[in-house]
């Protein structure tokens, strides 16, 4: 009995290489995936999502202002590849395999823990990204107290909550940040070429001749 299952196994093995070292599987994000490698993946993930988030203990998610500073964010962060109410999928959505999940179907059955952990921790070999490798934690839950109503909005009460939530976040006082980066940059400019002595200028259009 025991010299069967070793030799099923070594089986297994040989017929596991060639298919990993004769290159037959297609990779490419291009294609479609078998439903059986579909489903083994998918409840890889929600099985393992499951486990590690029951450690997260999440804020209160209910709090209005966490939500409108989740708001804007979340346009920033996620709607380009995961879509949002009234809202397409960007180019990167749209060529991800396996495609990104309608976060609003996600939170109506995922906990806020297991939405925190995902949105931290990332998916491996899905295109989710750890954002928790760029962002505190602080930075995050306000995205998922934000998803935990994104399941009852429509285009234009999304619409609204980003009106509402406009100058709120953390992306948006980075926004502000580069804004002012930029303009010192080009008063910079403006002042170098301002003191610039006349012959230097004189000189840059002979060049130009």
């Amino acid at each position: 009995m025991l010299k069967t299952l070793f030799s099923i196994i070594a089986i297994a093995a040989i017929l596991a290489a060639g298919v990993i070292y004769s290159g037959v599987y297609d990779v490419s994000a291009s294609s479609s995936r078998a439903g059986f490698t579909e489903w083994i993946f998918s409840q890889t993930v929600h099985a393992s999502v499951e486990r590690r988030a029951r450690a997260v203990r999440p804020p209160d998610l209910k709090d209005d202002a966490l939500q409108l500073a989740g708001a804007s964010d979340f346009d920033f962060m996620c709607a380009s590849c995961h879509g949002a109410p009234g809202k397409r999928l960007g180019a990167m959505g749209e060529g991800l395999n396996p495609a990104p999940p309608d976060l609003a179907d996600s939170a109506a059955y995922m906990t806020p823990a297991e939405l925190f952990w995902v949105t931290k921790h990332g998916i491996k070999m899905s295109g989710m990204p750890a954002w928790g490798a760029t962002h505190a934690d602080d930075d995050l839950w306000p995205m998922v107290a934000f998803m935990t109503v994104l399941p009852d909005l429509d285009s234009e009460l999304y619409r609204a909550m980003l009106a509402r939530g406009k100058g709120k976040g953390h992306h948006a006082a980075n926004d502000h940040v580069r804004g002012a980066d930029k303009r010192h940059d080009a008063r910079s400019n403006t002042e170098a070429h301002a003191s610039e002595p006349e012959s230097s200028a004189h000189n840059h259009g002979s060049r130009a001749h």
